[in-house]
């Protein structure tokens, strides 16, 4: 009989907190309610990676930092490029990105309808004071996206020490990183280089940011600034049967005349009053700026998107309680102008005479969209004894797309002459407008068994509205998109304990998703598919010793095509969704032998994935190592990692496309060190 370690996992993490002490030290957490909270409050999981853990773990790409989330796979591409994962299979696609609500310090890194499945890279992480990943539908605080979950980057607290450090690791990887505060007022900065493990894969990358705080009128205000530029040439897939492994292929780049170029800015303020009324009022004016320019190097005729849009907006919440009784009360409202043009520079280089024909020079798409989102919620949660607390929200949120097309409507080429083959690959719509209005109702019970241990079971449902992309950048013989929201009910169970020597989070759920929104074998964007989502997750801090503490972070899960998704003809219903492990996992041992050096050893497990809809081809998984060390010396910190410690050939990320398994290598053992000074 074959065994599975994972059933093991939630055994081994009850016995490493049964011994703890019985004193309750809770997690504070802001990313449930937009507002600090303890933990142990909230009917979900929230899954944190504190300041210290970012520190230690200094990641160069968000992968690496997420590795510690149950649940949670940021799939790593090249330079700083990626796709996410969050108790779902990697999202890809049009519309994949819109499965995930990504937010710094809880507005959303990019305009509900404008997502971007790399938009991670356009958050502060690498300057940030915590990461906080909400899983599944996100309630009433969060809108649209926030369907599988909700990952927010969170500033460093301005009081936070300042530093200064200088990093070098292999293939020309440097970065300088600084910060400074002072009276109120906070500073931090990176910058990067690395000329990259393939050929023709370097990058730059910039960030700033920005934090004041000052009282005003009795108010509270917070405000932040950042930006954000990446100037990154992008290697493709390494193509072939286990390629990953081929030290020929390794290091080569098929696509050298690749690049990604992408600029943010953001601009908000956080002001906390309390009115005469009672209670505590916040509101959260903002604006985002963000373009982005790449090479499609991934599709037939590499034609050169250009895509941006500017943002204005503002959340606001009311927090009030009185006897047994905590109200949350709000409204979000958001104005965004964006546009996208798709230009070919030259004839589409392939020896399919139907690819070359329909697949013409010149400029494909070319259109403006002014969007708006208004939303209304409420939050309640009501104590129905000593013991027990009911917890219930809803949202009502409206989208409103206005697109203008800018070009020749229909299939033909720019010029107004017609494809063969029945007409060109690339149909732009008409002038129209869309509007989509989605509830997002939950309710759940936390009870509590001790003053360290609680239980929870959460029901709720989430929604996305279809992303600008997928209504207006169509192919084919779809000229009119007649898509409406995805959505998602979500059934979560759960037990919690937090004592001073650890803690502990189990978690199950089951998800059904419908409406699920894909390019169907004829190039046509469809709403009729339905999938399922299942899992177990272990989370586990524990000190098992005063110099030794353990961490834990693995799931179980199944996620599946129900019914109604086609590929290539083919009905895949109950098939695997393609990358989609039915295990994760991560460990992280450390080990303090004295006050001034700390070391950890890190255990990472990807198990086997299919890399396709079909299931007839798959990539068999990976354990990784890695080893971090640093010592303190007054204000000096040296610092240094072995990522890869076992020198394994693997993949970050598998797939099957265009008759091919391709990849992208994961880097062989590589060695980074570092110093750092306190200011």
């Amino acid at each position: 009989m074959r065994r599975n370690p994972t059933l093991c996992l939630p055994v081994l993490a009850a016995w490493l907190v049964a011994t703890a002490s019985h004193a309750q030290v809770d997690e504070i957490v802001v990313s449930a309610k937009r507002i600090d909270q303890t933990a142990t409050d909230v009917a979900g999981t929230v899954a944190r990676i504190d300041a210290d853990a970012l520190a230690r773990t200094g990641h160069t790409h968000i992968n690496e930092a997420m590795q510690r989330v149950a649940g949670a796979w940021i799939s790593r591409g090249n330079g700083q490029e990626h796709l996410t994962a969050v108790r779902s299979p990697v999202l890809t696609g049009a519309g994949g990105c819109g499965g995930f609500f990504m937010a710094q310090d809880g507005i959303a890194v990019r305009a509900s309808g404008f997502c971007n499945v790399n938009e991670l890279f356009e958050s502060t992480s690498e300057l940030a004071g915590g990461i906080e990943v909400v899983k599944g539908p996100a309630g009433a605080f969060y809108g649209s996206n926030a369907l599988h979950g909700v990952v927010n980057v969170l500033s460093k607290a301005i009081d936070a020490p300042g530093a200064i450090g200088l990093e070098l690791g292999p293939h020309g990887y440097g970065r300088v990183r600084l910060g400074a505060q002072s009276d109120g007022w906070r500073v931090d900065a990176s910058g990067t280089t690395d000329d990259g493990y393939k050929r023709s894969s370097g990058l730059g990358q910039h960030k700033l940011s920005a934090r004041w705080n000052r009282d005003l009128f009795g108010a509270d205000v917070t405000t932040t600034f950042t930006l954000t530029n990446l100037n990154q040439e992008t290697a493709g897939f390494v193509a072939g049967v286990d390629a990953y492994e081929n030290q020929r292929l390794k290091r080569v780049n098929p696509n050298p005349e690749a690049f990604r170029d992408s600029r943010s800015m953001r601009l908000y303020s956080r002001i906390a009053m309390s009115p005469d009324a009672g209670g505590q009022l916040i509101l959260t004016p903002y604006i985002r700026h963000t373009e982005m320019d790449f090479l499609q190097h991934f599709l037939p005729g590499q034609a050169l998107e250009e895509n941006g849009h500017t943002s204005v907006g503002f959340q606001s919440a009311w927090h009030g309680e009185s006897v047994g009784l905590r109200v949350s009360l709000g409204i979000d409202a958001e104005r965004t102008d964006g546009f996208l043009k798709e230009t070919q520079a030259g004839p589409t280089a392939s020896p399919s005479a139907f690819l070359r024909t329909t697949i013409p020079q010149g400029k494909h798409y070319d259109y403006e969209v002014e969007a708006g989102m208004l939303a209304v919620f409420a939050h309640a949660e009501y104590d129905l004894g000593p013991s027990t607390t009911l917890v219930a929200g809803l949202r009502g949120e409206h989208v409103d797309y206005d697109y203008d097309n800018r070009m020749r409507v229909g299939r033909t080429q720019d010029n107004g002459i017609p494809c063969g083959f029945g007409g060109c690959r690339f149909n732009r719509p008409a002038d129209r407008e869309d509007k989509f209005g989605n509830l997002s109702p939950s309710i759940g019970i936390i009870r509590r068994l001790s003053d360290t241990s609680n239980v929870y079971v959460n029901l709720a449902r989430g929604f996305r509205a279809p992303q600008t992309t997928e209504l207006y950048r169509l192919q084919n013989a779809q000229s009119v998109s007649r898509i409406d929201s995805e959505s998602m009910l979500s059934l979560e169970v759960g037990y919690r304990q937090f004592t001073v020597a650890g803690r502990l989070d189990l978690a199950a759920y089951t998800m059904r998703k419908d409406n699920v929104i894909f390019r169907d074998s004829n190039r046509i964007n469809v709403d009729d598919g339905e999938t399922s989502h299942k899992g177990i997750e272990v989370s586990l801090n524990r000190e098992l010793a005063p110099s030794l503490e353990v961490s834990l972070a693995a799931t179980y899960q199944r996620h599946e095509y129900d019914a109604g998704v086609l590929v290539s003809g083919q009905d895949v219903s109950g098939n695997d969704i393609d990358t989609a492990p039915r295990f994760m996992g991560s460990m992280q041992l450390v080990w303090r032998p004295t006050s001034r050096i700390s070391t950890e050893l890190e255990w990472i497990r990807l198990a086997r994935y299919y890399t396709d809809a079909s299931n007839a081809n798959d990539y068999p998984g990976h354990t990784l190592i890695n080893l971090r060390a640093e010592f303190a010396a007054g204000d000096w910190r040296l610092f240094a990692r072995i990522m890869n410690a076992a020198d394994r050939d693997y993949a970050e990320r598998a797939d099957f496309g265009f008759g091919s398994e391709r990849y992208f290598v994961g880097e062989p053992r590589s060695l980074y060190v570092g110093l750092q000074r306190h200011l």
